[in-house]
């Protein structure tokens, strides 16, 4: 590896992936060497034979590590392919870093992040908008095909999952793989934000808000916010981040209407 690829100083390594009693200690070490690699583009883009030869075993091991890795949804894998489908890079990125801080220290404020094109899947403009979308869809695609299976990246414990799982009753968003095969690709796409917004708020300093939650409500204040990022696209007020925006609008409904006394 030459000079330019050279990995940074600092790894970072944290708890969930320090204490995780599903992981190797050979995969926790691997997850600190890619994340030494970010350093310098943002994304780690090193060969499974690169690891290889620096752990001293075979690619397939690597291969095995970064799939466990990716499991337990401690990194992302994903390909870059050219016109002819053909593989031309693999990235890995961490779920749970905040890039735009880990690379301000260590490059400053200037830092370009990359953009990725052709790959298999979609992303938004930066590594944050990466780390969201694959966090709500993975959360959905759990709720949907893996009932009962807790993500332990998205909740501390079996009794925080279970409430999750309550409120998600309560408010008829308990949706099954049968169910959910009839709707539209929209509808799932509102629902996948909804569910997700109601984890991020379980998970909050606004939890407090949660008894006042209201089904029809969230699914109108999406529909408005929706409508609001189309009327604005293209604008000096165009959203940059929906899921945000329409975070923050229930938050804002749910505090107006605790003081008006309930919904």
């Amino acid at each position: 590896m030459n000079e330019d690829n050279k990995p940074g100083y600092y790894a970072v390594i944290p708890s969930q992936v320090r204490y995780c009693k599903e992981l190797k200690f050979s995969e926790r070490l691997l997850y600190g060497e890619i994340t030494a690699l970010l350093n310098k583009e943002g994304y780690c883009f090193a060969s499974n034979r690169y690891f290889a030869e620096l752990y001293n075993v075979i690619p397939s091991t690597v291969s095995r590590w970064i799939s466990h890795l990716e499991k337990l949804g401690f990194i992302k894998e994903v390909l870059i392919r050219d016109d002819k489908k053909q593989i031309i890079q693999r990235r890995l990125f961490t779920m749970d870093m905040d890039y735009r801080t880990f690379l301000a220290c260590t490059y400053g404020q200037n830092k370009q992040y990359p953009y990725i094109q052709n790959e298999q899947y979609p992303i938004g403009k930066n590594d944050k908008d990466i780390n969201l979308k694959y966090r709500i869809d993975r959360l959905f695609d759990y709720i949907i095909n893996k009932p009962g299976e807790i993500l332990k990246n998205e909740f501390s414990s079996i009794n925080d999952y279970n409430k999750f799982c309550v409120i998600l009753k309560r408010l008829e968003m308990n949706y099954t793989k049968e169910s959910i095969s009839i709707f539209t690709e929209e509808n799932v796409q509102k629902i996948k934000i909804i569910i997700f917004c109601i984890k991020e708020l379980m998970s909050s300093s606004k939890n407090i808000l949660i008894p006042n939650l209201n089904r029809q409500r969230l699914i109108n204040i999406y529909d408005t916010c929706k409508k609001v990022e189309q009327e604005n696209k293209g604008t000096k007020n165009e959203i940059k981040n929906y899921f945000e925006y329409y975070y923050a609008s229930v938050i804002n409904d749910l505090e107006k209407n605790k003081e008006q006394g309930g919904l």
